[in-house]
């Protein structure tokens, strides 16, 4: 091959229409990632993009917007049991799974109903 893919550049998700003050509350102001100025060229669009280091997420509405149940983007977590006691403390509901060896991990579902998957491995 001529090519090689070298990394993800992003995830999007969808929501519906209007979404993106329920993006910013739960992507920003509760995981703490930091929201992105989309280009000019897709403001138009609506959604909302957001990035914590190299990890970018973008939102993107639908008008027939059906929330992700299976498939999710699945995000790497240093500390995830200090994540867990945060969201817990928050009173966010999560789901636990003990299937994958070698890591921690939980579910949790985005204000649209999207599936998140966080996963910690050990060493």
């Amino acid at each position: 091959m001529l090519f090689k893919v070298e990394q993800i550049d992003h995830v999007q998700l969808a929501a519906p229409i209007s979404g993106e003050d329920s993006a910013r509350k739960f992507y920003g102001d509760l995981l703490g990632f930091e929201e992105v100025t989309k280009p000019v060229s897709l403001r138009n669009r609506g959604g909302v993009w957001f990035q914590f280091g190299m990890v970018h997420v973008h939102i993107g509405v639908e008008d027939d917007f059906h929330p992700a149940k299976k498939a999710h983007p699945a995000f790497r977590v240093k500390n995830l049991e200090a994540m867990k006691q945060y969201l817990h403390a928050k009173n966010v509901a999560f789901k636990t799974d003990d299937k994958l060896p070698g890591a921690t991990r939980f579910y949790l579902d985005d204000p649209f109903g999207n599936r998140l998957e966080f996963l910690e491995w050990s060493d």
